[in-house]
């Protein structure tokens, strides 16, 4: 695990107690997502989950909420089947006691959060929940946070949370199509060049925040009554499994 990666706000590490404490005091869960896919020879094949589990984590540390484990499906996958299944883990999460869920992807195409939108739909359509799906930067787009495939913005991510699963030394030294295309497939600013520790920490710092303000919004919005935990206790009389 990275050293900047607490536990104790990742849901699969935290006792009962814990997690009941800090859904009284925060009741925000964060759903990150992503896929197995080609981010160039240098980066981990699932970097797309692993930036946005990442990122969250420094939002609930910083915001409060809890982080449940990245889920690795995606929109190539079918639509028919694949919308009712995160529905259905969106309803338990509510369930389970939750007043905001939101779901967050590395993996910055379109379709991806309009299906993590399909899937909350049903899930917040009585008001006593709120939710929302998102890229890891849909909120702090800017000069000092932002995105690529492999490139400036994905490699300084992972050099900032997971260093040793990042080898700059596959890349060589010659020229690198920067383009999309094989036999790179890589998009964005040369890594070799514009990547760095401090740009994906700078980059993490502002997503996080942008994050966390998001989620105490809508807290806010919903209804007084419906804006503290929502379960009696974290355990086997009212609780077993999410």
């Amino acid at each position: 695990m990275s050293v900047h990666l607490s536990p104790s706000v990742q849901m699969q590490f935290m006792r009962p107690g814990q997690l009941e404490t800090a859904a009284r005091a925060f009741p925000v869960v964060y759903v990150p997502f992503g896929l197995i896919e080609w981010h160039g020879r240098h980066l981990p094949l699932g970097n797309d989950a692993l930036k946005a589990h990442a990122i969250l984590v420094q939002c609930a540390e910083q915001f409060g909420g809890v982080v449940y484990p990245p889920v690795y499906l995606h929109s190539a996958l079918d639509q028919v089947h694949m919308v009712p299944v995160l529905t259905e883990l969106f309803q338990r999460l509510r369930r389970t006691g939750f007043r905001v869920i939101i779901g967050v992807s590395g993996h910055n195409v379109l379709a991806q959060v309009e299906m993590i939108e399909r899937a909350l739909e049903p899930v917040v359509a009585n008001g006593t929940v709120a939710g929302i799906g998102l890229w890891e930067v849909s909120l702090s787009m800017g000069d000092e946070s932002n995105t690529d495939h492999a490139a400036k913005w994905e490699t300084s991510n992972m050099m900032y949370f997971y260093p040793d699963y990042v080898d700059m030394s596959e890349l060589g030294r010659g020229w690198l199509n920067l383009d999309m295309k094989p036999p790179s497939g890589i998009g964005g600013l040369d890594p070799r060049e514009h990547a760095s520790s401090g740009v994906g920490a700078r980059n993490a710092e502002l997503a996080a925040a942008a994050i966390g303000r998001k989620a105490q919004e809508l807290l806010s919005s919903l209804p007084e009554g419906q804006r503290s935990f929502g379960l009696e206790a974290i355990s086997p009389e009212h609780w077993w499994m999410v």
